[in-house]
């Protein structure tokens, strides 16, 4: 009788007493390893087991593991196995999750019957932490959060946030996110009543949001993503100093704005920090306007492919591109801006484009691009280890942010004013979630009102173009 063992945060598996499917760490190369097509050894699952609930209801689980029993042979018995793991582990409800599978037997056992048992261990009522994170206008933010998981036992689950950033900026956020497993696309939805303050010297204003945020997630493929949103605010522009130019003083004061926005996601990299291979695409699109004192429509898509051309080395093409239609009353915070160490490098943030007294008042239409190249650092010091955390960089960056007063050729006379940059440095991955880049930026083509930064340039971020 042979038994599976495949636990969490393990990618080791083994079969007792037949073969083995991961090399052991000693095994001399003049052994020779027996294989074995598990797609040609007929199975079935006769039961599955979860051991360890305790608040999680039993319907979400037999929700998420019915898929198990549409299994044929041994392989689509594994791999649906640990699909079944990552979806019991998306609700949120678990911190441990292993799976065990065995030779059915007892009552009702059949000869080619396996039982599936999922070992779980429930995540404490009161779960708090301290991490960071880096928003669009690589601002660092020191993020203070509690959360309450599994609520009602259905993944249900209640949180709150409180973060600082290095730029006086602060945010409040109050959330709840219930999974829907029973239906087709198991979406999960989230409402969110929050208050964010935020700083733009670039810009010359700060701005006070208050609002609430709904949200419906969902995936069409494993791949695929999308985001359903609805967002109501009032926002309250202000200036930041006597000496912000009228341009800028004309948009303050409160308005109320109401946004639905589609966010479609389709990633196919291997790695999100540091890919070797694979494309992502993300096209986001909003309409104010119903209801509020704001109208426009604005769309904007980002790209990006990956190409290992050698072991190690890494050429990556990247592009985005914007668009606002102004209809009533957007302000110059719902403008559209370009430049920084995550966009366009060797240009101050938002310093690309038209500037009034040396202050970014944004555009309605844009385009960017990006080719890098990847490198390991030189000699490969630290290989496998802490090495590994850093990459070499090459790059070259055009694109062009223009705000045309008329529509036709005027667009495509403002469109041609391409800024280009470039330059190279070093790129540290921060977790998996951001990476830090030190670059020497020199800009090559520039235009007047833009504000350029060569020489060295600090960029922290979780998407670079």
């Amino acid at each position: 009788m042979g038994t599976v063992h495949a636990k969490a945060q393990q990618d080791v598996t083994t079969v007792g007493g037949m073969f083995e499917m991961d090399e052991p760490m000693e095994l001399e190369d003049s052994i020779s390893k027996p294989t074995l097509k598990l797609n040609g050894v007929r199975a079935r699952v006769d039961r599955v087991h979860v051991d360890g609930l305790s608040r999680t209801k039993d319907d979400i689980v037999r929700t998420a593991v019915d898929e198990l029993f549409h299994a044929t042979d041994f392989e689509d018995v594994i791999v649906k196995a640990h699909k079944v793991r990552r979806t019991l582990d998306s609700l949120g409800c678990f911190k441990d999750i292993g799976v065990f599978i065995d030779v059915s037997s007892g009552p009702g056992a059949t000869p080619e019957g396996l039982e599936v048992t999922f070992q779980v261990r429930e995540m404490s009522r009161i779960v708090g932490g301290i991490n960071t994170t880096v928003n669009s206008e690589n601002e660092g933010n020191i993020v203070l959060g509690v959360r309450l998981p599994n609520v009602a036992g259905r993944g249900e689950r209640v949180s709150a946030e409180y973060s600082v950033g290095h730029r006086s900026t602060s945010n409040f956020s109050v959330s709840a996110t219930k999974p829907l497993m029973k239906t087709p696309l198991q979406p999960v939805v989230t409402s969110s009543v929050y208050q964010q303050n935020h700083e733009y010297p670039w810009s010359g204003y700060k701005l006070l949001d208050r609002g609430v945020l709904l949200d419906v997630a969902f995936k069409t493929s494993p791949a695929t993503k999308h985001n359903l949103q609805w967002e109501g605010m009032v926002r309250d522009t202000s200036v930041m100093s006597k000496n912000t130019s009228f341009k800028i003083r004309e948009n303050s004061g409160p308005i109320l704005k109401s946004i639905i926005r589609h966010i479609v996601t389709v990633d196919h990299r291997d790695d999100t920090i540091f890919p070797s291979q694979g494309t992502w695409v993300q096209f986001t699109s909003e309409l104010s306007g119903l209801g509020g004192g704001v109208a426009n429509i604005k769309t904007e898509l980002q790209a990006e492919a990956n190409k290992e051309i050698l072991p190690g080395v890494v050429l990556q093409a990247s592009g985005s591109g914007g668009v606002l239609h102004d209809v009533f009353g957007s302000d110059v915070s719902s403008r559209l801006y370009l430049g920084g160490a995550s966009t366009v490098r060797g240009f101050t943030q938002r310093g690309v484009g038209p500037h009034v007294d040396r202050l970014a008042t944004g555009g309605t239409i844009y385009w960017a691009s990006g080719l890098h190249l990847y490198t390991p650092l030189p000699f490969h010091p630290g290989k496998g280890g802490l090495g590994e955390l850093f990459r070499s960089h090459l790059f070259v960056n055009a694109g062009c942010l223009a705000h045309p007063e008329e529509s036709g050729e005027a667009v495509l006379d403002a469109l041609s004013a391409v800024r280009v940059s470039a330059g190279g440095g070093i790129a540290l991955r921060l977790g998996r979630v951001a990476r830090v880049e030190v670059n020497y930026c020199v800009p090559v083509r520039t235009k007047s009102g833009d504000e350029v930064a060569p020489g060295l340039q600090f960029g922290v971020g979780a998407h670079f173009l």
